[in-house]
Protein backbone atom coordinates (compact mmCIF):
# COMPACT_ATOMS: atom_id res chain seq x y z
CA UNK A 1 0.00 0.00 0.00
CA UNK A 2 2.99 2.27 0.81
CA UNK A 3 4.21 1.68 -2.78
CA UNK A 4 0.59 3.01 -4.42
CA UNK A 5 0.85 5.75 -1.85
CA UNK A 6 4.25 6.71 -2.93
CA UNK A 7 3.54 6.34 -6.45
CA UNK A 8 0.50 8.51 -6.47
CA UNK A 9 2.43 11.32 -4.75
CA UNK A 10 5.10 11.75 -6.85
CA UNK A 11 2.43 11.33 -10.36
CA UNK A 12 0.20 13.20 -9.07
CA UNK A 13 2.69 15.78 -7.45
CA UNK A 14 4.59 15.63 -11.30
CA UNK A 15 1.08 16.20 -13.34
CA UNK A 16 0.16 19.43 -10.67
CA UNK A 17 2.60 21.22 -11.30
CA UNK A 18 1.88 21.91 -14.90
CA UNK A 19 -0.93 23.44 -13.28
CA UNK A 20 1.49 25.41 -10.67
CA UNK A 21 4.00 26.58 -13.68
CA UNK A 22 0.61 27.24 -16.11
CA UNK A 23 -0.88 29.32 -12.58
CA UNK A 24 3.00 31.38 -11.39
CA UNK A 25 3.71 31.97 -15.47
CA UNK A 26 0.46 33.39 -15.76
CA UNK A 27 -0.29 35.44 -12.57
CA UNK A 28 3.05 36.30 -11.57
CA UNK A 29 5.69 36.29 -14.49
CA UNK A 30 3.17 38.37 -16.82
CA UNK A 31 2.21 40.64 -13.64
CA UNK A 32 3.81 41.78 -10.40
CA UNK A 33 7.20 40.12 -11.50
CA UNK A 34 7.54 40.88 -15.00
CA UNK A 35 10.94 42.75 -14.65
CA UNK A 36 12.56 39.10 -13.97
CA UNK A 37 10.76 37.88 -17.04
CA UNK A 38 10.86 40.34 -19.17
CA UNK A 39 14.05 39.86 -20.66
CA UNK A 40 13.05 36.13 -21.91
CA UNK A 41 10.71 37.83 -24.04
CA UNK A 42 12.72 40.85 -25.43
CA UNK A 43 15.89 38.78 -26.25
CA UNK A 44 17.67 42.21 -26.94
CA UNK A 45 20.76 40.74 -25.11
CA UNK A 46 23.89 37.70 -25.61
CA UNK A 47 23.87 36.71 -22.24
CA UNK A 48 23.58 33.29 -21.18
CA UNK A 49 22.29 33.91 -18.22
CA UNK A 50 18.69 36.07 -17.92
CA UNK A 51 16.67 37.49 -14.77
CA UNK A 52 14.40 35.07 -15.89
CA UNK A 53 16.41 32.14 -14.48
CA UNK A 54 16.13 33.68 -11.21
CA UNK A 55 12.88 31.73 -11.58
CA UNK A 56 14.40 28.30 -11.34
CA UNK A 57 16.02 28.41 -8.25
CA UNK A 58 12.98 29.57 -6.44
CA UNK A 59 10.97 26.52 -7.32
CA UNK A 60 13.68 24.46 -6.88
CA UNK A 61 13.57 25.18 -3.39
CA UNK A 62 10.41 23.38 -2.43
CA UNK A 63 11.54 20.09 -4.14
CA UNK A 64 14.88 20.27 -2.24
CA UNK A 65 13.16 21.07 0.82
CA UNK A 66 10.66 18.01 0.74
CA UNK A 67 13.16 15.73 -0.53
CA UNK A 68 15.71 16.39 2.30
CA UNK A 69 13.17 16.42 4.83
CA UNK A 70 11.44 13.56 3.02
CA UNK A 71 14.40 11.15 3.91
CA UNK A 72 14.80 10.26 7.66
CA UNK A 73 18.18 9.46 7.44
CA UNK A 74 17.73 5.63 8.75
CA UNK A 75 16.45 4.61 5.10
CA UNK A 76 12.74 5.63 6.20
CA UNK A 77 11.32 8.05 3.06
CA UNK A 78 8.09 9.42 4.00
CA UNK A 79 5.73 10.66 1.38
CA UNK A 80 7.67 14.51 1.43
CA UNK A 81 10.29 12.71 -0.81
CA UNK A 82 8.14 11.48 -3.14
CA UNK A 83 6.59 14.72 -3.56
CA UNK A 84 9.75 16.86 -3.54
CA UNK A 85 10.73 14.36 -6.36
CA UNK A 86 7.56 15.09 -8.37
CA UNK A 87 8.60 18.69 -8.40
CA UNK A 88 12.20 18.14 -8.90
CA UNK A 89 11.36 15.48 -11.94
CA UNK A 90 9.04 18.01 -13.24
CA UNK A 91 11.65 21.02 -13.45
CA UNK A 92 14.09 18.32 -14.83
CA UNK A 93 11.58 17.92 -17.58
CA UNK A 94 10.77 21.46 -18.27
CA UNK A 95 14.46 22.63 -17.90
CA UNK A 96 14.77 19.93 -20.68
CA UNK A 97 11.86 20.72 -23.12
CA UNK A 98 11.78 24.24 -22.40
CA UNK A 99 15.49 25.34 -22.41
CA UNK A 100 17.69 22.92 -24.21
CA UNK A 101 14.78 21.83 -27.01
CA UNK A 102 12.57 25.13 -27.53
CA UNK A 103 15.07 28.00 -27.04
CA UNK A 104 18.79 25.74 -27.45
CA UNK A 105 20.63 27.62 -25.04
CA UNK A 106 22.82 24.39 -24.66
CA UNK A 107 24.16 22.50 -26.94
CA UNK A 108 20.87 20.95 -28.64
CA UNK A 109 20.42 17.60 -28.32
CA UNK A 110 17.37 17.70 -30.92
CA UNK A 111 17.22 20.77 -32.62
CA UNK A 112 14.28 19.59 -34.95
CA UNK A 113 11.98 16.76 -34.52
CA UNK A 114 8.78 14.74 -36.46
CA UNK A 115 7.05 14.15 -33.60
CA UNK A 116 3.41 15.69 -33.65
CA UNK A 117 3.64 16.41 -29.52
CA UNK A 118 7.22 18.27 -29.65
CA UNK A 119 6.29 19.76 -33.07
CA UNK A 120 3.30 21.44 -31.08
CA UNK A 121 4.64 22.29 -28.43
CA UNK A 122 7.18 24.09 -30.31
CA UNK A 123 4.25 26.02 -31.81
CA UNK A 124 2.16 26.87 -28.44
CA UNK A 125 5.65 28.27 -27.61
CA UNK A 126 5.87 30.15 -30.31
CA UNK A 127 2.58 31.62 -29.97
CA UNK A 128 3.67 32.39 -26.23
CA UNK A 129 6.33 34.20 -27.40
CA UNK A 130 4.99 36.40 -30.15
CA UNK A 131 3.50 38.68 -27.40
CA UNK A 132 6.57 40.63 -26.02
CA UNK A 133 4.92 42.25 -23.39
CA UNK A 134 3.20 41.11 -20.49
CA UNK A 135 -0.13 41.30 -21.71
CA UNK A 136 -2.45 39.40 -24.36
CA UNK A 137 -0.57 36.41 -23.43
CA UNK A 138 -1.44 32.77 -24.33
CA UNK A 139 -0.31 29.67 -23.68
CA UNK A 140 1.17 29.65 -20.39
CA UNK A 141 1.32 25.98 -19.94
CA UNK A 142 4.20 23.96 -21.11
CA UNK A 143 4.39 19.98 -21.19
CA UNK A 144 0.68 20.24 -21.42
CA UNK A 145 -0.04 21.14 -25.25
CA UNK A 146 -3.11 22.74 -26.10
CA UNK A 147 -5.25 19.81 -28.50
CA UNK A 148 -5.30 22.54 -30.95
CA UNK A 149 -1.45 22.34 -31.72
CA UNK A 150 -1.59 19.11 -32.02
CA UNK A 151 -4.81 18.85 -34.39
CA UNK A 152 -2.50 20.90 -36.33
CA UNK A 153 0.66 19.09 -36.44
CA UNK A 154 -1.26 15.86 -37.03
CA UNK A 155 -2.86 17.33 -40.06
CA UNK A 156 -0.15 19.24 -41.65
CA UNK A 157 1.92 16.01 -40.99
CA UNK A 158 -0.78 14.24 -43.00
CA UNK A 159 -0.80 16.53 -45.83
Amino acid sequence: MEYLINGLAFLGTFTFMEFVAWSMHKYVMHTFLWSLHRDHHEKDHDKFFELNDAFFVVFAIPGILLIYYGFQGSGLIDVRFWIGLGITIYGMAYVMAHDIFIHQRMPPWLKRSDNIYFRAMRKAHKVHHKHLGKEDGECFGFLWVPLKYIKAEKQRKTV
